[in-house]
């Protein structure tokens, strides 16, 4: 089966690229607030990254389809000195557009390479109460639906589809996907590593995610694409995909990890709208685009123009 790739680079506020109820799964993690390892000074205050969420939250329970799954990997951030809730407000913020609360599943890194910091250290020069700060080596993936899913609809598939899509029960139990704590290696910042100066999250991640709650030939997105982690894993799955991403210089790693493979039957599309110097944060514009100028760059990679 063909499927179909395409990156969009502009502000996931609004996704007008998408029609409604096209999407079967979102699984994205957003920047991390102002994290000096990932996007320092990115946003000029908390608010302004809540705002970002909200506008996401409500275009998202547009394109998503009904009784469909969104997943964000994410975690309370620490910056200056404060802690700032990003898992509750994200919560909080999914509800008010709609969506259910499904489920919190723990991404535990771990901890043998984890050196204590001059954060937890500080109990160490002064062992007495009131001291305690800890080093965090876990992230939630949270999970929220658009209603309930209609299981009837599985009678409308392509039983080929229902077939490719069965899960593994054995790396269902002995990598123990059914628990809420999940024990995956974060991506370390090896030399080698495509995404440098990138927090990019482990494919496993969605590997999993995308085979419990997405079927073979449906279309997965990713709004924070970052390097293409998501995509890549779709791709792999036999899944289609979105991903919208603000940084063109981007580019370049994610067709590296989109490339042609064996076997793989995709199409890869590169889609730019018109303003040069978007950020997560800007505001939305909300013209319909035109697409224009097409330029092919290899069979199966082509970048299209979006105006706005």
């Amino acid at each position: 089966m063909s499927t179909v790739h395409r990156v969009v680079f502009g502000n996931c506020m609004t996704m007008k690229e998408i029609h409604d109820e096209s999407i079967q799964l979102m699984v994205t993690s957003p920047p991390y607030y102002n994290a000096p390892f990932d996007y320092p000074n990115l946003f000029k205050n908390y608010d302004e990254f809540l705002s970002l969420i909200s506008y996401l939250a409500h275009d998202l329970y547009r394109v998503l389809a009904p009784g469909r799954v969104a997943c964000f990997v994410t975690d309370d951030m620490l910056v200056k000195g404060e802690k700032y809730p990003v898992v509750a407000d994200i919560t909080r913020l999914m509800l008010d557009a709609g969506f259910r609360y499904r489920d919190r599943i723990v991404w535990v890194k771990p901890k043998g390479y984890v050196r204590i910091s001059r954060r937890s250290g500080v109990v160490i020069q002064h062992p007495y109460p009131m001291y305690y700060y800890p080093d965090n080596i876990h992230e939630s993936i949270l999970i929220f639906q658009k209603g309930r899913f209609d299981y009837s609809h599985l009678r409308e598939l392509d039983p080929k589809s229902i077939s490719k899509s069965k899960i593994s029960i054995y790396d269902y139990h002995n990598q123990e996907w059914y628990l809420t704590v999940w024990n995956i290696t974060n991506v370390l910042p090896l030399r080698e590593r495509l995404e440098k100066g990138i927090a990019a999250f482990p494919e496993e991640i969605p590997k999993r995610l995308i085979k419990l709650f997405s079927f073979h030939g449906e279309t997965v997105l990713d709004p924070f694409l970052g390097s293409g982690t998501t995509m890549r894993v779709a791709q792999e799955l036999g899944r289609n995909s979105w991903g919208y991403e603000i940084d063109r210089g981007l580019k370049k790693i994610i067709a590296q990890k989109l490339e042609y493979k064996h076997g793989l039957d995709s199409r890869v599309e590169f889609l730019f709208r018109r303003a040069p110097k978007e950020s997560r944060a800007s505001a939305p514009r909300r013209q319909r685009p035109s697409l224009s100028h097409r330029d092919a760059v290899t069979p199966r990679l082509r970048c299209l123009q979006l105006f706005q």
